[in-house]
């Protein structure tokens, strides 16, 4: 076997990282800053869900929720780094009809900046409402909400749960970045 014909160092694992992970060209090191950070911006909050999964007073759709929304969030957030990697300017190979053709950028573009202004506001007036003393529908934060706990419980959930302020906007960062390098593409 030649040395072109050698598998990766480290394997298929190592190869689907660095295809999922390498920027391409002319990507600025803030916007990579910035797309690796937003999954960064959802664990805490996923992390914080999952010990609901070993309780025993809650249900089985319950569990199979709290470990999808996780798993489906972090997911979601991982996307931003399509704006900075190659597989969100090209079709994956494995996509019948489309291989490795170049995705439109309004393709991209749009959804992303959809999506930064959704979490922003969302996120916004979740915080804004809980600090007000009540919930998005307008009730009063019940008792047994993990703030209204104080000590240690509500610390956690506010370094889990405030990092979400952060989604949307750099989100939207890692868009206009990415409408930059492409735009006249």
């Amino acid at each position: 076997m030649t040395r072109t014909d050698a598998p990766p160092a480290g394997g298929p694992t190592r190869a689907m990282w660095r295809a999922a992970h390498t920027p391409v060209a002319g990507v600025p090191r803030w916007a990579r800053i910035t797309a690796y950070a937003v999954p960064f911006t959802v664990l805490p909050s996923g992390l914080w869900r999952l010990p609901i999964v070993f309780d025993g007073g809650v249900g089985v759709g319950e569990r199979a929720y709290v470990v999808l929304l996780s798993i489906v969030s972090e997911l979601v957030a991982f996307t931003a780094v399509g704006l900075v990697a190659a597989w969100g300017e090209r079709f994956p190979r494995w996509v019948p009809g489309l291989r490795g053709r170049g995705i439109p950028r309004l393709f991209v573009i749009v959804p992303a900046a959809l999506g930064a202004v959704v979490l922003t506001t969302v996120w916004t007036i979740t915080f804004v409402t809980h600090f007000a003393g009540a919930t998005l529908r307008g009730e009063p934060i019940p008792s047994a909400f993990p703030t209204e706990a104080g000590g240690w419980e509500a610390a956690a959930f506010y370094v889990c749960y405030l990092p979400l302020l952060l989604w949307g906007p750099l989100l939207g960062v890692t868009a206009y970045a990415y409408h930059r390098r492409r735009r006249n593409r």
